[in-house]
């Protein structure tokens, strides 16, 4: 399995590549914005891939993030209206536990979110959220271990889907903490509108490992509870709620 790990013209990806070089890791360097990315995979050779940038958030707030690309509705953020990438779920939560080994701050998964798109495997990891931290070397390294102790190391896992609950998914991250789970696709509240039966195909059918059941954040679904109970019961899908897996 060859891991392909792509650094942009962003301010924690030129960070991150310091530490790439001093630690004799190959990457794949582009002259543009992650975003941009459209169809990397088909210019470069991998079969997963790893895009290590920036994240952004209207807080600002301190953060590690990891999460898989893709689109719920119009792609205002690159990749493609209503398509979701393939995500790797045990390299996600490999890269989060090692996150959370080596930094005592907010280590989260995001929920699907932004392109670009791509046929091949392919997940963000992520320093966020200000260029202060962009451009902290404490950060840089930290991601650049991480990937180093990651890529090709992560045993295959359980794998599941998830629905419901905010941006940064703290029910989502508790399974990642405490069970053998890992998590692929997650469709967060504020996309529960665009959730139905094409999308819900995609989350489950979208990932390089087989995916077991839908874990639901049923406190997290607000006013969609009945829309997303029969969805998943409409498809025969198996699901169960966070509290069930703690």
């Amino acid at each position: 399995m060859k891991y392909t790990i792509v650094i942009c013209k962003d301010d924690a990806g030129q960070n991150i590549k310091g530490f790439l070089d001093e630690f004799k890791m190959k990457y794949y360097e582009v002259d543009k914005i992650c975003l941009d990315c459209e169809n990397i995979d088909e210019e470069t050779e991998g079969d997963i891939f790893v895009f290590a940038t920036t994240h952004r958030s209207e807080k600002g707030n301190v953060s590690l993030t990891v999460h898989a690309p893709g689109n719920f509705a119009k792609a205002e953020l690159g990749g493609k209206n209503k398509e979701l990438c393939v995500a790797p779920a045990s390299l996600i939560k490999k890269m989060y536990l090692e996150l959370k080994k080596k930094f005592d701050g907010v280590v989260s998964l995001e929920v699907t979110h932004h392109g670009p798109f791509m046929k091949k495997p392919v997940c963000f990891i992520e320093i966020g959220s200000s260029e202060k931290e962009w451009n902290d070397k404490k950060f840089g390294k930290i991601i650049a271990e991480v990937l180093r102790e990651s890529l090709g190391k992560e045993e295959k896992c359980k794998t599941v889907i998830g629905i419901g609950g905010n941006h940064y998914p703290h029910e989502f991250n508790k399974i990642l903490d405490r069970t053998e789970y890992a998590i692929g696709h997650i469709c967060p509240k504020y996309n529960l509108e665009n959730l139905d039966e094409e999308m819900l195909k995609q989350m489950l059918e979208r990932n390089l490992e087989d995916v077991e059941f839908v874990v639901v954040d049923w406190k997290g679904l607000g006013q969609n509870k009945a829309k997303v109970k029969d969805l998943l019961e409409n498809l025969g899908i198996k699901y169960k709620k966070t509290k069930e897996l703690k």
